[in-house]
């Protein structure tokens, strides 16, 4: 008889994982192959040969993959982490752009905290939450109807919800404003009804409405995701035990769907209050929220320290929601 040495048992373990070997050995576990190694010698040299092959050749294949990667390495720290580190330098820095004879300083953030920029973030977080709040109630019902359907239905569906996001921003914002201005087609169909025109351009409604309308889809794919994976016998046991379908949906459904609540949440309030292009299209550039603010400081008023302060803590606050949907959402840690 032939022992397998622990050696061996690290290759057999190896095989055991990969199909194009047991393909031809036809032994599901490490030990079915100890099993028969330990009795057949050709066979374990065979399969060990075997084994050692497939690794040298998975060794060369990740190292020319580590060479294709490489380039997009590289240019991916030029585009991306080179840019992330100049707005660090730039938010604790004063001197204009310039990088010569720098001065490092806490000035920066201190001037976001004047009252006149503290009402920009404060104009901010009430549109965003209204936002947000409008779009979870519109979103989670659309979410939770879908679900209802059949898989291949829920799939158009979804896809129907997520086809406005392929047309540019500029264009479904400029559409907004062909239906809300003084003389768009709503105000039309009012004054041919016999109804007085309404102001509808240029204030909360209409910057409100074309956030929602924009940031919808980010509310409805979570909760959809999280109502299409949820187990349907535990509605059914909640029923069986007596429970209204009010109190099976509070107890059950929603609790359930929590993850996907949060993570649309997070998503569309961050989303509001970092666009500019809705507020300055739809609001006359009289809603300056806390990307338009960011978008001024670099390219009108030219203070990109300052614009850089407020970028940094714009950034902190995501990299904050980010972790928190990852603590709430069990499955983007690789739960169950």
């Amino acid at each position: 008889m032939i022992g397998v040495s622990e050696k061996d048992r690290f290759l057999c373990d190896y095989i055991a994982r990969e199909d194009s070997v047991l393909a031809v050995f036809p032994y599901n576990t490490a030990d079915d192959l100890i099993n028969a190694l330990n009795g057949q010698e050709s066979m374990r040299g065979t399969l060990l040969r075997a084994a050692l092959k497939q690794r040298q050749m998975l060794l060369e294949m990740y190292a020319g993959f580590k060479n294709l990667v490489r380039p997009y390495l590289i240019w991916s720290f030029i585009l991306i982490v080179v840019p992330l580190l100049l707005i660090v330098l730039y938010s604790v820095t004063t001197g204009g752009n310039s990088l010569v004879n720098i001065q490092f300083t806490g000035e920066n953030f201190k001037k976001i905290f004047e009252p006149v920029y503290m009402n920009v973030f404060i104009r901010s977080f009430k549109l965003g939450a209204i936002t947000t709040i409008i779009s979870l109630i519109i979103g989670y019902m659309l979410a939770y109807v879908i679900s209802r359907f059949s898989d291949k239905a829920q799939n158009i569906l979804i896809l129907a919800v997520t086809i406005p996001t392929w047309i540019n921003m500029l264009l479904r914002t400029y559409a907004w404003i062909s239906l809300l201005s003084d003389n768009g087609i709503i105000n039309s169909l009012l004054v041919f009804l016999g109804l007085d025109p309404v102001t509808m351009m240029y204030t909360d409604f209409s910057v409100i409405i074309g956030l929602v309308c924009d940031l919808l889809p980010f509310m409805v794919i979570p909760i959809h995701t999280s109502l299409a994976k949820m187990d349907h016998s535990l509605i059914e046991a909640a029923y069986d035990l007596g429970a209204r379908p009010v109190t099976a949906f509070w107890k059950v459904t929603f609790k359930l769907s929590i993850p996907g609540v949060v993570n649309g949440t997070i998503m569309v309030f961050l989303l509001s209050i970092s666009s500019f292009v809705i507020p300055k299209l739809l609001g006359g550039g009289q809603y300056v929220l806390i990307g338009n603010l960011i978008e001024e400081q670099f390219i009108s008023v030219g203070d990109w320290n300052f614009g850089s302060a407020i970028s940094m803590l714009l950034a902190v606050a995501i990299l904050i929601m980010i972790r928190i949907m990852k603590k709430i959402d069990p499955d983007e840690n690789g739960g169950a």
